[in-house]
């Protein structure tokens, strides 16, 4: 008898894919879930973060997010932070970890954390809109910068 690839570990349990998953969606936000937000004016509980550098948040950035490069993060630079929102962290994609580095120190500061899925590539390749001094770049002509 042939084991397909797909299957040769079997599926979890749906109690065990339940708690996998739903950790999975309380950790990261899509791309298109937020724009949605946007366009429907749900902007409150949450403030979208670019943790890369300030030279890559002046290149292009999501619209009303705020720099705050995961390398500046301190007590004293994160202290005008209300600690009642939830950070939406992103870089320029998932081939760099300034989010997941943003977030952590985030929230060993005793912030509540999320990561866009995909970063500020991501974003481009579906078509959202971008602010900055290179608001037409394509995707690939963004660089990590942190």
């Amino acid at each position: 008898m042939t084991t397909t690839r797909t299957l040769t570990v079997p599926a979890p349990a749906p109690e065990a894919a339940m708690n996998y998953f739903g950790a999975e969606l309380a950790f990261e936000v899509d791309p298109d879930d937020l724009v949605r937000d946007f366009e429907a004016g749900h902007t409150e509980g949450y403030v979208v973060v670019e943790t890369r550098a300030e030279e890559a948040f002046a290149q292009v950035r999501i619209p009303g997010a705020i720099n705050l490069p995961y390398r500046d993060m301190t007590p004293e630079s994160t202290k005008h932070l209300d600690r009642d929102l939830v950070y939406i962290c992103y870089c320029e994609s998932s081939n760099c970890n300034a989010a997941t580095k943003g977030a952590l120190k985030l929230a060993e500061l005793g912030f509540r954390v999320k990561r866009l899925s995909g970063g500020i590539t991501s974003w481009i390749a579906t078509g959202y809109p971008v602010e900055g001094s290179q608001e037409n770049v394509k995707p690939g002509g963004i660089r990590c910068a942190c």
